[in-house]
């Protein structure tokens, strides 16, 4: 009976390991199976890539003439200049305007503290789809549709992810900081920039990082509130190899690894602030 009962269990676990890795071998083809399409495309020419199989190899890794067609005729030294601009300028504000937020809900009791915590909640619960044409209205009528500034000014503010890291690591600031620079007659201002803002570091760098690459990749706000070419960024300068009977495929793959690149760079290089940001926040 025992026997039975252990071989019971060791076929179980045994049909239980096979799943598990079958499920995640079968994670691994969702995830990287388009990567590859991306690349092998990247070096065909348009003849090929139209007879040849999606996962099929180019003829040659040696075929950079899609990369030059992206690079220059999408023109994605503007794009790239364009989304630094808007990069830069909206995460200084999202980071200060969090910051400056999470330091308000944490150190200071009033009414309405919770109500404006839910706030946040609600408006991430709203599908951005159903605020779009009052968005563009409000935008349009402030004279910011076809500048750069209308995707900051969306760009700008704490989304709900940004506000609970920075108050998951404000906690971690003890409050006995904030009492002795008051007892030394510093304003609140002069706490938030010299004792509260520095320690928030890495806190800072996963928003920075996190936002960054949504801010970086986004291709419906700039499409939409910058139309002019000399106003667009990376995610929206290979749009002009679509045309109203298809898109030049091989010269989009091409522009889409030109893009990846300096996000995975970042990542690469920064990757540590991103997990040490999310486990220190969780613990503390």
């Amino acid at each position: 009976m025992q026997k039975e009962n252990y071989r019971s269990k060791k076929n179980s676990h045994i049909i239980l390991t096979i799943i598990k890795y079958l499920s995640l071998l079968l994670a691994v083809i969702v995830v990287v199976a388009p990567v590859l399409v991306i690349l092998f495309a990247a070096f065909k020419t348009r003849s090929e890539f139209n007879v040849s199989g999606k996962l099929a190899m180019p003829n040659s890794f040696l075929y950079f003439d899609n990369f030059k067609t992206a690079f220059t005729d999408g023109g994605m030294i503007t794009g790239l200049k364009n989304t630094v601009i808007i990069m830069a300028i909206s995460l200084a504000g999202t980071i200060i305007f969090g910051a400056m937020v999470a330091y308000v809900l944490d150190r200071f009791d009033f009414i309405g503290k919770k109500l404006v915590f839910g706030a946040y909640l609600v408006a991430m619960l709203i599908p951005m789809v159903t605020t779009q044409v009052a968005t563009f209205k409000i935008i349009n009528a402030l004279g910011l549709f076809g500048t750069i500034w209308a995707p900051i000014v969306l760009y700008l503010g704490a989304d709900v992810m940004s506000l609970y890291i920075m108050l998951l690591f404000m906690e971690s600031i003890h409050v006995s900081l904030d009492e002795s620079a008051k007892l030394e007659g510093a304003s609140y201002a002069y706490i938030f920039f010299r004792i509260i803002l520095p320690n928030l570091k890495p806190a800072i760098a996963t928003v920075a990082i996190i936002r960054g690459v949504t801010i970086y990749n986004d291709f419906y706000i700039p499409f939409l509130y910058m139309p002019d070419q000399s106003l667009q960024t990376l995610s929206t300068s290979l749009y002009k190899f679509m045309g109203p009977y298809g898109g030049q495929w091989n010269v989009i793959c091409a522009g889409v690894i030109l893009i990846i690149i300096p996000t995975l760079v970042a990542f690469l290089s920064l990757q540590k602030y991103i997990y040490n940001g999310f486990v220190n926040g969780s613990v503390k």
